[in-house]
């Protein structure tokens, strides 16, 4: 497979499905959005972090590349009128989001209670986890842009609003891992 094909040299890219579009188009910049959170999931993970959180890391990302290919798809592509799949694009299931929202209650069922916001940093594996945390909030406001103007899977939507809830979770997790202390924001009193 060759890596570079310049058929984007003017400012564009194809689809899946093959409709060219600006490669500023909303839904380039929400699957690029998704690419960059799974390579700072890929930075979290060659971290020292225990093994478990590094195979649901893993998983993660692999949906990712799933969410991704289903953002990169062209709807109108996707499906014949009579409903059918043209394109075999995988999706994103219940039991995704569902694997998340367990790995969340199991690690703060650990974790001492959160009683005030908190200041991202402690160390640098903690803070790549907020950065993390950060694009998925930039991914997912970017679909949701994108919904607004062509319907996106709901579950895509889903996945993205508890992974940032979960990448917030592990933060917290990897700073108690690591003994990093945790800042409290505190409002100052006026």
């Amino acid at each position: 497979m060759k890596i570079y094909t310049k058929t984007g040299d003017a400012g564009t890219t194809a689809l899946f499905g093959g409709t060219r579009v600006p490669k500023h188009n909303i839904r380039i910049e929400s699957y690029g959005t998704v690419d960059e959170l799974n390579s700072y999931l890929g930075l979290i993970r060659t971290q020292e972090i225990d093994s478990h959180s590094k195979e649901i890391l893993i998983y993660v990302q692999d949906r990712l590349f799933t969410l991704g290919a289903i953002l990169a798809t062209d709807p109108a592509k996707a499906t014949l009128k009579s409903g059918k799949e043209r394109l075999n694009i995988p999706k994103i299931e219940e039991e995704d989001i569902v694997l998340l929202e367990k790995e969340m209650d199991n690690m703060n069922n650990a974790l001492p209670p959160m009683t005030h916001f908190i200041l991202p940093g402690g160390n640098s594996i903690v803070s790549y986890c907020h950065i993390a945390r950060t694009v998925c909030r930039r991914a997912e406001r970017r679909v949701t842009l994108l919904n607004e103007n062509e319907p996106v899977d709901e579950q895509v939507l889903k996945y993205l609003n508890r992974l940032s809830d979960y990448l917030f979770v592990l933060a917290r997790k990897l700073s108690n891992d690591t003994n990093a202390e945790e800042t409290q924001w505190i409002p100052k009193k006026l």
